[in-house]
């Protein structure tokens, strides 16, 4: 699964309109794909409760407990920005999300100044690892980009896994990101399985952090991450 980074920014600009995806070219089977509105806000946390929360790879190594306020916190965060896409069924079920937001220059140093200050060790032991290499991959100066579009957090009920609706997600996510007027998308990929669907998706690695190259000043590694999720990947596509 992707992860969060940088959620400092976002709140006080202004909104674009909700609006629905409609491209049949890139809609998996009897699913619609829209951006999340707000009255559904809720229904999405608890949704990624029941399954991005409780399993991605770094969440499980961490020891984290559900709910988790510092997580829920960042994810209504996220969906204020207006960017996030659902999957829906025609029962109006939800099947899968991808959440998207904004990254500016200075957002993941601020995110790692602020996160020291949360008590939650379990947290920092996380997002640590990913604020730092975000700020090591070097975006802004890599790619002489004043915004980076990030795909934060992408997850399908088990249900409905094996329809292709991961891949549809991450298509509809970039063409959102294409809309307004991004041109890069950056996601972190915890996961071996995320970093399939992504790369399938025509993204590129700028960086890998090896877990048991995470390690504190006695060498043992901080986080004890369950094969056959190895490394943090941190991947880009251009999509000007």
């Amino acid at each position: 699964m992707f992860r969060f980074n940088s959620f400092i920014r976002g709140l006080s600009r202004s909104v674009p309109k909700v609006k629905s995806f409609r491209r049949a070219s890139i809609k998996a089977p009897k699913m619609e794909y829209k951006v999340i509105p707000e009255d559904r806000f809720d229904e999405v946390v608890d949704h990624l409760r029941s399954t991005f929360f409780s399993d991605e790879p770094l969440n499980k190594a961490a020891g984290l407990s559900i709910p988790n306020d510092y997580l829920e916190h960042h994810t209504y965060h996220t969906l204020e920005e207006n960017m996030s896409i659902m999957a829906v069924t025609g029962d109006n079920e939800i099947a899968g999300v991808i959440l998207n937001g904004s990254v500016y220059p200075g957002d993941y140093e601020e995110a790692l100044n602020i996160l020291e200050q949360d008590s939650d060790e379990k947290i920092k032991k996380i997002f640590r690892l990913l604020f730092q290499e975000s700020i090591n991959a070097d975006f802004f100066q890599r790619f002489q980009a004043d915004k980076i579009y990030e795909l934060r957090i992408l997850s399908v009920s088990p249900k409905f896994r094996g329809q292709g609706i991961a891949k549809s997600l991450v298509e509809h996510a970039i063409s959102e990101g294409k809309d307004h007027g991004y041109k890069i998308a950056k996601a972190d990929a915890t996961g071996f399985f995320s970093q399939k669907i992504l790369k399938s998706n025509g993204f590129n690695t700028v960086l890998e952090k090896y877990y048991d190259k995470y390690a504190d000043t006695r060498g043992e590694p901080i986080l004890h991450v369950q094969s056959p999720h190895i490394k943090l990947q941190i991947l880009y596509k251009i999509i000007d």
